[in-house]
């Protein structure tokens, strides 16, 4: 499984890409929207996007209409996570995460509803 995670807290993303690679997954890492964007525009071929809502240069609110725009990106499934509001960013979104959830979050609970996306994806 292709994931893209995007977050600007590098222990966050140390931590996911550990627990990516020990399921044999391959793991690109962005520290914000933009960045996260040029990766999608390398290789759209990610079977889940994981993504910080709060995040400098562009947010994962944004990041997720652009995702979601795209006819090479759209059917991505887009898991958000954050330590704000989760119902204040479910309204901000114009189109709705395909899963959001709270920070501070079990980072294998994450593993797990990411590879349910994906595998849903594949099948």
């Amino acid at each position: 499984m292709r994931i893209l995670v995007v977050d600007d807290d590098a222990v966050h993303l140390l931590i996911l890409r550990k627990i990516f690679e020990k399921s044999e997954d391959t793991v690109v890492v962005a520290h914000n929207g933009k960045e996260a964007l040029q990766e999608l525009e390398k290789d759209p071929g990610f079977h889940v996007i994981l993504t910080d809502i709060m995040m400098p240069e562009m947010d994962g609110v944004e990041l997720l209409g652009k995702v979601k725009s795209n006819l090479k990106t759209m059917g991505i499934p887009v898991i958000g996570f954050t330590a704000g509001d989760v119902e204040y960013f479910r309204k901000k979104s114009q189109v709705p995460f395909d899963s959001l959830v709270p920070k501070p979050m079990d980072f294998w609970d994450l593993h797990d509803l990411a590879k349910k996306k994906a595998i849903a994806l594949l099948n």
